[in-house]
């Protein structure tokens, strides 16, 4: 099929984009053979899970942990069986990048520009590869934004209803995501102020309800396997004190941590993560959870460029991405935890891909060929660091010099 004719079907385009990630992500995804990190907390929570017996991992809620469960029923309790389903989760993520970038610039080569900086911007594909929790959370969530903010749009009830059960399912695996249902509500009150004709089918009461409504009923719908648990079965009557419990936990005093770090720090790369650093499968090997710094530290010109272009010319597509970006920072400043980590940053790292390819789109002409430089060293810096994104053999045990631009990556 001709380029042009493929550019002009952007849903097949989705799903091209989706199966090519799925590819890379799939990739050697066995390697290490090990649990990786917070691994070792969602493995055991994982298998609790399979086999009924109780409650496990009780500061997060189910449905990412459940969704490990079920990749470990399709393919077994081996490396292959944890990760898949965070590939798929993955793979989901960077189509919602290419989704939200065509919604909001209506051009498909700014939505390829943006999936090329989502694959190739480390965080991703790292957290495809892992399972964690955050991996599903910002897939939920970022297809959550791509429909809540198309029904902004074209004020579809249909699109409005499934994103608002997006953004309950996003809360189900982590808690993070709930103030971006609460920023749903205040942006859709906003538009239907500004804007009232493009929601002719539904009032403002009656889409807030369903915001609410669904977003919590999908929530509460995560923890249906808990009440055939062999042991300490939860009860309608014992879901809310659940409820609290996590809090309790999310919210206590932790000791200090090797890769701690606050929430200023991660746009500015002070200090990434190592999620495996230590001989396995026979070799040295390393897995760094880093932003590429092409991509990190040029996306926040990006916002910044975003936000004038918009006080210039109050143009929403420039300020919608911006916006969604300090929204994803700012919150971490407010959340009441006594530790934060850089992996809290990957939902921003993923918007982040936006907001850049769509400042670049809107300057395409000034900047010329410079944007096809760019790409080319946000590319060269994923070759250079590949091998600490994807666990190779390394030369020996001090060969994390290579990669550890500062002390502070250390």
């Amino acid at each position: 099929m001709p380029v042009k004719t493929i550019e002009r079907r952007p849903r097949l385009l989705l799903w091209l984009v989706a199966l090519a990630s799925e590819a890379i992500f799939l990739f050697r995804l066995t390697v290490p053979t090990k649990p990786v990190f917070d691994e070792v907390h969602y493995l055991p929570a994982a298998r609790a899970l399979l086999a009924l017996s109780g409650p496990a991992n009780i500061e997060h809620p189910l449905l990412a942990k459940e969704l490990i469960a079920a990749a470990m029923w399709l393919f077994g309790d081996t490396p292959f069986g944890w990760r898949f389903a965070s590939t798929l989760a993955g793979a989901a993520t960077v189509a919602a990048v290419f989704a939200l970038t065509h919604l909001l610039t209506g051009r498909v080569r700014a939505a390829l520009l943006a999936t090329a900086f989502a694959l190739l911007g480390f965080t991703i594909y790292i957290q495809a590869r892992i399972a964690m929790l955050d991996t599903f959370l910002v897939a939920f969530l970022m297809w959550g934004v791509v429909l809540l903010a198309g029904a902004m749009r074209d004020g579809s009830v249909a699109r409005w209803s499934a994103g608002s059960v997006l953004m309950g399912l996003a809360t189900a695996c982590k808690w993070a995501a709930a103030p971006y249902v609460a920023a749903a509500g205040v942006t859709f009150l906003l538009m239907r102020r500004k804007r009232p004709s493009r929601w002719p089918g539904l009032g403002t009461v009656p889409a807030l309800a369903l915001l609410g409504g669904l977003s919590v009923a999908a929530y509460f719908l995560t923890f249906a396997p808990a009440f055939f648990y062999a042991g300490d079965a939860l009860t309608l009557r014992g879901l809310p004190h659940f409820q609290w419990d996590m809090y309790l936990r999310q919210t206590q005093k932790l000791p200090p941590h090797t890769y701690q770090s606050t929430w200023w720090t991660w746009p500015l790369l002070i200090r990434p993560i190592w999620y495996l650093y230590e001989p396995v499968d026979g070799a040295q090997r390393g897995i760094l959870l880093l932003g590429n710094p092409a991509v990190m530290w040029g996306g926040l010109i990006a916002v910044a460029a975003c936000y004038h272009g918009w006080v210039k010319t109050g143009a929403a597509r420039l300020l919608a991405p911006a916006a969604l970006w300090t929204f994803s920072v700012a919150i971490f400043a407010i959340i009441p935890k006594s530790l934060g980590f850089y992996y809290y940053y990957y939902p921003s790292s993923v918007l982040l891909c936006v907001v850049l390819a769509v400042a670049l789109d809107h300057w395409r002409v000034a900047l010329g060929r410079w944007i096809e430089l760019y790409l080319l060293l946000v590319f060269a810096l994923w070759l250079y660091f590949l091998p600490v994104l994807s666990a190779e053999p390394l030369a020996n045990p001090a060969a994390f010099h290579r990669w550890t631009w500062f002390d502070s990556w250390v």
